[in-house]
């Protein structure tokens, strides 16, 4: 999902770290509840948060306290009623000689304020998401689910695939699934093509919402060792981890929030 545009109006970036990838300040965003009433709920208020290259950022609290309203705000799902979400991010169009440039160099967009293609550019090259769900295209198999976000990005099918059955393999996926729609699977297997989709395309910023919470011990620590590697990349991550081991394994920073009841 897509949010609408906004009439805000962008403002320039703050000046930051040439190792800072994600930057949100004085985040606010709350919810109209139309079926009690009009009652107006406040989940965001003034969050701010900023991750570097090879941060991993877990979010922090009780259920309700707001972790998936940032996690969808961040991603633009959301947009929120106050404040900004800096991402460090360079269309690569065609028509730009983008494959040579520094991460330095990068430039800005405010997730808060921009257009939808703006959004479509930046997921596609950017902005990563693991979601706790898989949705898919009935019949499709498990192997082109993964591969399509590569081939969106210009990687050619032999090449896109070649490196989703690397993932698949690394997920421990049995290869007699791989031609089969991730429909039929079990939600252990969903996560796994949901994560492989993901971590395929090398994307600087990444978006995990509970990757580990279907997942056996051993699938645990494949995930694990994936979330190490992107992080040794120079990768920038933000997280919602109920499993307290993997927290403690791979966050480095941890952004806590209080109830809202």
């Amino acid at each position: 999902m897509i949010a609408q545009t906004t009439t805000r109006t962008a403002q320039s970036p703050p000046q930051l770290g040439k190792e800072t990838l994600l930057h949100a300040d004085g985040l606010r965003k709350g919810f109209t509840l139309h079926a009690q009433a009009g009652l107006h709920l406040n989940v965001l208020e003034n969050v701010s948060l900023t991750v570097n290259r090879g941060d991993c950022v877990a979010l922090q609290g009780p259920s309700g306290s707001g972790k998936s309203t940032l996690m969808r705000s961040l991603y633009g799902n959301y947009r929120v009623n106050a404040g900004a979400i800096w991402v460090r991010h360079q269309d690569r169009r065609a028509d730009r000689e983008w494959a040579d440039r520094e991460w330095a160099d990068r430039e800005w967009l405010d997730i808060a304020c921009c257009e939808p293609h703006e959004l479509i550019a930046l997921r596609q090259q950017t902005l990563g998401y693991v979601s706790q769900f898989l949705r898919v295209i009935p019949r499709v198999p498990a192997l082109q689910v993964a591969a399509e976000p590569l081939m969106e990005v210009g990687v050619s099918r032999e090449a896109a695939e070649e490196k989703v059955r690397s993932l698949f393999t690394h997920l421990n996926l049995p290869e007699r699934l791989w031609s089969l729609s991730p429909t039929t699977f079990s939600g252990g297997e969903k996560q796994r093509v949901n994560i492989a989709r993901a971590f395929a395309v090398d994307r600087p910023i990444l978006l995990l919402d509970e990757p580990t919470a279907a997942l056996d011990a051993a699938n645990r620590a494949a995930v694990i060792e994936l979330i190490e590697e992107k992080k040794a990349q120079g990768c920038a991550l933000v997280g919602i981890f109920h499993d307290d081991a993997v927290r403690t394994q791979v966050c480095n920073q941890i952004l806590t929030f209080g109830s809202h009841y």
